[in-house]
């Protein structure tokens, strides 16, 4: 048989994580909670959610405090247990109050509501570290470590002890490796360890980082995780610190899209805020937001100063500067653009043709169809062929309701007609330009209704009176 190897991890026990979210966030001057403030489009706390979730917790519990309503309506769907700290006497006095709620049997993972970067192969590497009857924290190593808590080892590269700026001696300021505040151990044990804690300030304030102290007095062996990337620990406590935040965050969704082989032409001015999923040989020029859910398919090309929220756009598209799209399907080989707005339920089949100023809502444009210059097309099912010229409008809405148009294939819609809904334009019908269709026009003919045009002599244009002096 073979031999049971003695140096093999410990098994880890069900997982509980607890996010400290209750913080006033005074430097924000802001009347939003901290861990509402907005990355990439989403409140911080909903990045931390979402790394939480990718663990597979049995459960996640949210300690919140200041703004704790607001907090608690935003996620009202969340999975989570939430637990309020009436008084923020520290971050050790807010573990203590989700504590009651975690079983003896389970692990205990420590999150910040506003500490967004964190990679879900760091934690999962600090759990991997922890186990059994050890506790592992996550460090970091900074340029600058003003501020923060430094980690204190011995001689062989063990913790001793986390000592705070404010109580470190100058060997110890020296000191660049911090403690970011993550921490992995035993439920059964972090309860020992939070119930022994002692105020050490005035306003009786208790710190989590004291178990550290504690834990090796007890003789539990602490193990650290050294995170690759010194931005994944820091905190976000004002302005400028969420800036930096939302650079890195820009910085790392452009580097993934690269890796998937998109080529960006100025990666520091692409904005990601959501999930973009790419094809291959795909072009993004400078200034593009991506909102929400958004596929590119192969060779797609998107043109510069574009706003793409919950769009997928098919292969070989050609989307031109200064378009904004919104919850809609564009089909493969389109040219949409400049200056094109699809709004919500806008679904463009192949090889359509959407010009600048032309906006689209609730509406299907069949294949080959174009309309490519100044015109409104909403709540409309346009055929196959189709030509809209320009500053056509379908008149949808009487004031109270939403109405439908419907446009035959190989129709010919001419330069500054209004369609007012409801109203069926038949396959190959012809609206000559200045028509105001109010009813069905014929398959196959010509429709007009334009007044007859008057000239009037004698006619004067008025006059303005001169400004006096």
């Amino acid at each position: 048989m073979p031999r049971k190897d003695s140096r093999r991890e410990p098994k880890v026990g069900p997982l509980s994580i607890v996010i400290l979210a209750a913080g006033r966030g005074t430097r924000m001057l802001s009347d939003l909670p901290k861990v509402l403030q907005p990355l990439a489009g989403e409140p911080l706390l909903a990045h931390v959610l979402e790394r939480a979730a990718e663990l597979q917790p049995a459960s996640t519990h949210v300690v919140y405090g200041h703004g704790g309503e607001q907090v608690r309506e935003y996620f009202s769907k969340a999975p989570v247990i939430w637990t309020e700290q009436a008084q923020q006497l520290g971050t050790g006095h807010a573990v203590l109050q989700a504590i009651p709620a975690v079983p003896d049997n389970h692990y205990v993972l420590v999150l910040y509501g506003d500490v967004p970067l964190l990679r879900p192969e760091t934690l999962r590497a600090l759990i991997k570290a922890g186990g059994g009857e050890r506790l592992a924290l996550l460090t970091a190593t900074l340029p600058d470590a003003s501020g923060y808590g430094r980690i204190v080892r011995d001689a062989r590269g063990s913790v001793l002890r986390i000592v705070e700026e404010a109580d470190a001696t100058a060997r110890e300021r020296a000191i660049r490796e911090i403690n970011s505040g993550v921490l992995f151990a035993p439920a059964q044990l972090l309860r020992q360890w939070l119930a022994k804690l002692k105020p050490r300030n005035e306003e009786g304030e208790l710190y989590l980082t004291d178990i550290i102290a504690l834990a090796l007095r007890s003789g539990t062996r602490v193990r650290s995780v050294v995170a690759d990337d010194a931005t994944e620990v820091l905190g976000v406590n004002d302005r400028l610190q969420l800036a930096s935040a939302e650079a890195e965050y820009r910085r790392r969704r452009a580097h993934a899209l690269m890796r998937a082989g998109v080529t960006l032409i100025d990666p520091a001015r692409l904005d990601v805020r959501g999930e973009v999923t790419v094809g291959r040989d795909v072009v993004i020029d400078v200034n593009v937001v991506l909102h929400g859910r958004v596929h590119l398919e192969d060779r797609v090309h998107v043109g510069p100063n574009c706003v793409l929220t919950n769009v997928s756009v098919g292969a070989d598209t050609v989307i031109f500067p200064n378009c904004v799209m919104r919850d809609s399907q564009i089909g493969a080989r389109c040219q949409i653009g400049p200056f094109a707005r699809l709004r919500p339920q806008a679904k463009l089949e192949n090889e359509v043709h959407i010009g600048n100023f032309v906006e689209v809502k609730n509406s299907v444009i069949g294949e080959r169809s174009k309309a490519n210059h100044l015109t409104y097309i909403g709540d409309s099912d346009v055929g196959h062929d189709v030509n809209v010229g320009a500053g056509t409008i379908t008149c949808n809405y009487d004031g109270a309701n939403k109405w439908r148009t419907e446009i035959g294939n190989g129709a010919f819609i001419g330069s500054g007609a209004m369609i007012v809904a409801p109203v069926k334009i038949g396959d190959g019908a012809t609206i000559g330009a200045g028509t105001t269709v109010t009813s069905e026009a014929p398959a196959g003919k010509l429709t007009l209704a334009r007044a007859r045009q008057v000239t009037i002599d004698n006619w004067q244009r008025p006059t303005k009176n001169p400004r006096k002096p």
